[in-house]
């Protein structure tokens, strides 16, 4: 077993993890695999992986403000505080086509909220040591 997994009974990651990039697409509002999404990238972050979480789709309306805090699901963590870990350690991108079919601008989402098209997608998830993640409705 590589050094970097913890061993079953722990779970804590040693020091010598290799860094690596996840890239996260959550496309759903659908609670299950959208805190899904946003629990794997923060775990992510705590484990030392850079981390990108691109919102699509309905999605898109969790970079604005106010949004994760109406989000509930027993027994997971409160999303605002999962988007929060987030935009700490890591990037959340709106997708543009998707904001712009929503009528949002950069001054609708979240100040740390950026919005970026394929190329950016495309250019992130082909970079060496990256590995991408897509949730979205049905794909719990």
């Amino acid at each position: 077993m590589p050094p970097w997994i913890p061993r079953r009974g722990t779970t804590s990651y040693p020091r010598s993890m290799p860094s690596r990039t996840l890239v996260v697409k959550c496309s759903t509002l659908d609670p299950e695999p959208c805190s899904q999404a946003f629990t794997v990238a923060a775990t992510a972050l705590a484990a030392g992986a850079s981390v990108s979480l691109w919102l699509t789709g309905d999605a898109s309306f969790l970079g604005t403000p106010g949004r994760a805090e109406e989000f509930s699901l027993p027994h997971a963590a409160p999303l605002a505080d999962l988007r929060d870990t987030i935009l700490e350690g890591g990037l959340m991108t709106v997708c543009t086509q998707c904001a712009a079919r929503r009528s949002l601008g950069p001054d609708d989402l979240l100040a740390d909220v950026r919005i970026a098209g394929a190329a950016s997608f495309v250019e992130e998830v082909l970079a060496d040591g990256a590995q991408a993640l897509v949730y979205g409705a049905g794909s719990a």
